[in-house]
């Protein structure tokens, strides 16, 4: 039975409890990049996203979590300064608290702000702050620090490249058609490949990893490939079939339902020019009957309004109670301007570009596998940055247990669990606050531009994570949201927005940093080096 002092059973407590709130503080913030964009394009509703991403999160950390990232613990510091140092065990037991309480006070007040920080970022600048405190500038590897600080330009713009170019095959393949249901079908073999080959590698060689198998270089090339083969042909002999029965079946409902209002429009125009006193009086001339003598007459029917703009289109606009529409022509046109209400008053009327919507077909086919690549991001997100709320605790777990700084203790399965119920948590509490910010309030997302949004990131961090580079997948998913948002209308992205994210990104490192140096400097006043 381990027996602790006083001063020790107190660090460890308050561990764990900061560890876990640094948990919920990820999940409520981290969790958006993977469900935000499927919300946001109104693929799955908030609450079904949030019982996905539990489900996966938590599996994540369980099986793939356990291989806590060595560039926290050991790379960015110099750990020998603290081996060398007469309260080394002390002073870095200390340090380990600081860095969870810096990096959870930063999370959650971005959190609360609704600005989409990278969690591992925050890590990172909390480990660097209570190193400085200690041991200055000589006990930082400042190559690694610039390698993570330049990521943060080259992770979001990569992703961004990718995903736009991703965007585009889509758009020329299924969106620039006139009939999109059979190009659409056909481009699901292939999403639904490169979606499982890309996660299975990525499952691969993290599970691998954890449980020290190694599989030679072919095998990992083979066994990802192999199952994304595997999948392309069961979807297309099963799934398309599926999928095309449903929304043919889908299809005749809408346009029915178009039929139907067409219908309504004949009734509504020939009842205007049977009924002439019901028109509604203009501010131009009227004539006996009190409706205009213009060539552009108007009815207003329980708050319907019908225009007649030409001999071949007809628009369809709702009257709000502030005198305010929309307005969208029948051939798919959408109509921008002014109008003027009974007061004189000009009021604008709202407008959509048509080239921020998917037709229905195109919804239906890229739905499904939105949520399937927005599930594996989940997975991945719930093994790799479980280790953001849980790596100093490991550390501070394994000091106490061992009473090494250096330590290769495995790491326990139940801490894990621990990470992952924190982050579970979070979602459920906050979580949708980001989830809006990401998935609505940065640009206009569709089921179409959500699927290249979801696997340009993706690979993205698989291609970086290869070669070493420290890459936030905050950063990626962001930088896809704007360049493809950018890419399909120029007035599709809140850049004042932007802006504030750019800003959060930039003072995450200096602001967890300053935290947790406050917090060692308080808690190692009394102790000497």
């Amino acid at each position: 039975m381990l027996i602790l002092p006083a001063s020790e059973l107190l660090v460890v407590v308050a561990g764990f409890l900061i560890a876990f709130v640094l948990a919920f503080g990820i999940g409520a913030n981290d969790v958006a990049n993977s469900f935000g964009t499927s919300v946001g394009s109104k693929a799955i509703s908030l609450r079904t996203a949030c019982i996905l991403a539990s489900i996966c999160e938590l599996a994540g950390s369980i099986l793939i979590g356990a291989r806590v990232s060595s560039t926290i613990r050991k790379d960015i510091i110099d750990i020998s300064q603290f081996n060398v140092s007469a309260n080394g065990t002390d002073l870095m037991m200390n340090g380990h608290l600081s860095a969870l309480a810096g990096s959870c006070i930063w999370l959650l007040l971005a959190t609360l702000f609704k600005l989409p920080v990278s969690g591992s970022h925050s890590i990172v600048g909390a480990v660097i702050g209570f190193s400085l405190v200690r041991f200055g500038t000589g006990g930082i590897n400042w190559r690694k620090v610039g390698e993570i600080a330049g990521s943060w330009f080259l992770s979001p713009a990569a992703s961004g490249l990718v995903s736009t170019f991703v965007f585009f095959l889509i758009k020329k393949m299924v969106l620039e058609k006139e009939k999109p249901l059979e190009p659409a079908l056909m481009t699901l073999p292939f999403l639904y490949g490169i979606i499982i080959a890309i996660n299975t590698f990525v499952v691969v060689i993290e599970a691998l990893s954890t449980f020290g198998i190694n599989l030679p270089l072919w095998a990992m090339i083979v066994s990802p490939t192999a199952a994304g083969l595997l999948t392309g042909f069961f979807v297309y002999v099963v799934i398309i079939p599926i999928q095309r029965k449903q929304i043919l079946a889908y299809m005749t409902t809408y346009l029915n339902s178009e039929d139907k209002i067409s219908k309504e429009l004949n009734f509504f125009e020939k009842f205007k020019r049977a009924i002439p006193n019901m028109c509604e009086r203009k501010a131009s001339s009227m004539n006996k009957h009190g409706c205009t003598n213009d060539t552009d007459p108007e009815i207003r029917i329980s708050g319907v309004e019908i225009e007649q703009v030409n001999s071949e289109a007809n628009l369809l606009r709702t009257v709000n109670s502030s005198g305010s529409s929309t307005g969208v022509f029948s051939d798919g046109q959408l109509k921008s301007g002014s109008e003027t209400d009974e007061s004189g008053s000009m009021e604008p009327i709202v407008t959509e570009d048509p080239m921020l919507r998917d037709r229905p077909e195109e919804i239906k086919v890229f739905s499904f596998a939105q949520i399937l690549t927005a599930m594996f991001g989940s997975f991945a997100h719930g093994g790799n940055d479980v280790s953001n709320a849980i790596g100093p605790l490991i550390g501070l777990w394994i000091l106490i247990t061992t009473g090494e700084i250096a330590s290769k203790v495995s790491t326990p399965l139940w801490i894990l669990v621990y990470g992952g119920i924190g982050i579970t948590i979070g979602l459920w509490i906050w979580g949708r606050r980001v989830i809006e910010t990401i998935g609505q309030d940065l640009a206009t997302i569709t089921p179409s531009s959500g699927v290249a949004i979801e696997i340009g990131s993706a690979l993205t961090v698989l291609t970086a994570s290869k070669f070493g580079l420290p890459i936030s997948t905050t950063h990626c998913k962001v930088g896809s949201v704007v360049c493809v948002g950018r890419f399909r209308s120029r007035e599709n992205v809140n850049w004042r927005l932007f802006v504030n994210i750019l800003l959060a990104w930039v003072i995450t490192l200096p602001i967890a940093g300053g935290i947790s140096a406050l917090i060692m400097w308080l808690l190692t006043r009394h102790i000497s080096q």
